[in-house]
Order: C-alpha cells, then structure tokens, then sequence
C-alpha cells in the first residue's frame, strides 16, 4: 500500500488532532504501509518535503491562499502511485482529499474526528464540503459508535467503520517526582477538605464548561469542590468561576500536563457533542475516574464500572454526577480508577487502533 495522507493537523502542529494523527502514521508505517503525509500548514513557513522513515513529510502551508497551496500540493505528490488517498482532520482535506481520489484513480478513505462531522454538518460555509467528501468516500471511519448512523443517514450506502482511539501507554505515567509535585500544589491552594475536579484542554462553551459549573453550583457540593482548569478558557467563563473555588493552568502539551492530572481526583468531560477525545483516555490511563456525558466514544468508555456518567445536555444528570463525585470516598475513587486502567489497557491499544484502519485499507484497495 501506499497513501496520501492529507491533514492540517500532524506535528510540529499542538493538540490531541496533531498527536493521534502521528500515532496513526507512526502505526501504519511500522506495520509496512508507504505513507506521505501532506500536511496543510496553519503556520508561516515555506515549503518542504522531508524524507521519514516510511514515507514523506510534505509541508505546504494554506497562508491566505488555500487555493493555490492545495493546487500546488497536487503538483508536488500527482505523479506518485498511490493506492489510497486518506482525508483526516480538517476541513481543506475534506475539500481536497476527494478530488485528489479522483485524480489518481484511488479510493478514498475519511476519517472523521470530532468537530469535523458535529459541527460542520451544520456550518453554512462547510456542510457542502463535508457532505461530498462523505459520499465520495469508499469508506468513513469514525472513532464513536453514535456516530456510524448519522453518517449513514446524510450518506447512504457509504460503508461506515468504527475504529476506536488509542493511547500510548508506555512512558505514560506519573513519576514520583510529578506526584510529590502536585501533592505541594494542592497544600498550598486546596482546602484539604475538598475533591479536586480537573477539566483540561480546549475549555470552551460546546464542550460543557459552564454546564459543568452551573451542575457544581447547583449540586449543593460547591464547598466539596475545587475546579482545576488547564487549557484555552474563553472569557465569558468569569462570573461562573467566580462563584467557584477553583486554579487555572496554561494550555500544556501532553507531558506536561501529568503534574496537573496527579492533582486531580476527577476529570470531567460535560461535553454536548465529542468524538472521543484523548484526555478521556489520557486520565482513565493514569487511573482517575471520569465525569463525563455520553457524547460522542464517551458513551463507549464511560460507565459507572470507571466513572460518573450522564446523558449529554442533561443538567439534572450532570447535578447527579457530581453529587457521586464529591462524596466518593477515596477507596472508591481508587477502584474506578483502577478499573479505568485496566479498560483502556483491554480495548484501547494503538496496536488494536492500527488494525483496524489495515483492515479498511485492504477492504476498499
């Protein structure tokens, strides 16, 4: 096999897109797949094309002329015989990924992550793009059950695969150092009476933040509770954090944030809608339980075996989930996480994760 691999979120780029979409590469590559990845740059840079081990980097950054940086990709990697052409991430590869296909005569394989089938089924500027990117698709992948027949309802008779995400577990956990880190962190700014409730990563409205502190102020547990945020807080999120005790962080890479996750005796994931996002899977590894609605894979993680579930947009349910929350006692707490490493260990390997995309791409060549 050999694919063209079209994504705006690969290295050096940041996020959870950028590092499933490495794991993923990474994978396919050791296990004997060609891969070049065109990677549609947010950033000022020229452009490159850099050998790797299994294929190559091509780096053409979109600036303020997509038109002429996708035109220009064609031009760089047109003459390769691909056997596929993947669309991941984004809504240029939506645009792009397709006509590619078409042009070296390849099928076409999506891969939705996240916003880019939530919310741009309902973006007057992007609906178009996704749709036909879906229908020409010789197979979708998504990474949540739920999703399979709302894909299937907007695009009939287009093969839908669930491929679940990963972690890489080896090197992920909480040196002694990290913990006795975070242990002086809480001395000094939470009550030592309290349950520390960590939300992490892009701290927006559409991912339940204000929904989870409106749960919080409501639970009638507000003075059990300490919120830790580490991530891109949108300013309207002030009135509610002032009425909350709670400790704000940067938005940090993944290593970093393994202080900030020994903090935490929870992590909450209050999301509307959600693909399934890597903190889930970050926190369950590491043994923290889970706060989290059903959106999206969270309803294929979470369960009470390793968390506090609710449905998605459910405030009395989300009330609910923290009223177990604050008063789990810490034995309990310990058991949810144990069993939440051991779920993730069972059904959330890059090795499962590689597989199933192998078994697409040989199911469609």
């Amino acid at each position: 096999m050999r694919l063209l691999w079209v994504t705006e979120n690969y290295p050096p780029s940041r996020g959870g897109m950028a590092q499933s979409c490495d794991r993923i590469v990474r994978g396919l590559r050791a296990a004997g797949v060609t891969l070049d990845v065109a990677h549609l740059s947010r950033r000022d840079q020229p452009v490159t094309v850099q050998h790797e081990l299994g294929g190559r980097l091509v780096t053409v950054p979109l600036a303020e002329d997509p038109e002429h940086a996708l035109r220009l990709l064609w031009t760089l990697v047109g003459s390769e015989p691909y056997t596929h052409v993947v669309a991941f991430g984004g809504t240029y590869p939506l645009l792009a990924a397709p006509v590619y296909a078409a042009w070296a005569g390849t099928p076409l394989v999506t891969l939705l992550r996240g916003n880019d089938f939530d919310t741009g089924m309902f973006s007057v500027r992007r609906q178009a793009v996704v749709l036909a990117a879906l229908r020409a698709s010789a197979r979708v992948c998504v990474v949540a059950s739920g999703t399979a027949p709302l894909v299937e309802a907007v695009a009939p008779g287009v093969g839908v695969t669930l491929v679940g995400n990963s972690i890489e577990r080896t090197g992920w956990e909480v040196l002694p150092s990290e913990r006795q880190k975070a242990a002086a962190w809480r001395a000094e700014n939470v009550a030592s009476d309290r349950r520390t409730i960590g939300l992490v990563g892009q701290l927006k409205n559409k991912k339940g933040v204000r929904f989870l502190l409106d749960a919080v102020l409501a639970s009638g547990h507000a003075e059990r509770l300490h919120v830790v945020l580490a991530g891109e807080l949108e300013p309207d999120l002030a009135p509610w954090l002032d009425r909350v005790a709670h400790s704000t962080f940067p938005f940090l890479d993944r290593y970093e944030l393994l202080t900030v996750y020994a903090a935490c005796d929870v992590v909450a994931l209050p999301s509307f809608y959600d693909g399934l996002p890597n903190v889930a899977l970050e926190a369950a590894a590491l043994g923290i339980p889970l706060l989290a609605s059903d959106a999206g894979g969270l309803a294929d993680l979470v369960d009470d075996t390793i968390g506090f579930p609710f449905r998605a947009g459910d405030a009395a349910g989300c009330r609910a989930a923290v009223h177990r929350a604050a008063l789990c006692t810490s034995d309990g707490l310990a058991a949810l996480g144990a069993a939440a490493v051991e779920r993730v260990r069972a059904h959330y390997d890059p090795a499962r994760e590689v597989d199933g995309y192998l078994r697409v791409l040989s199911e469609v060549a």
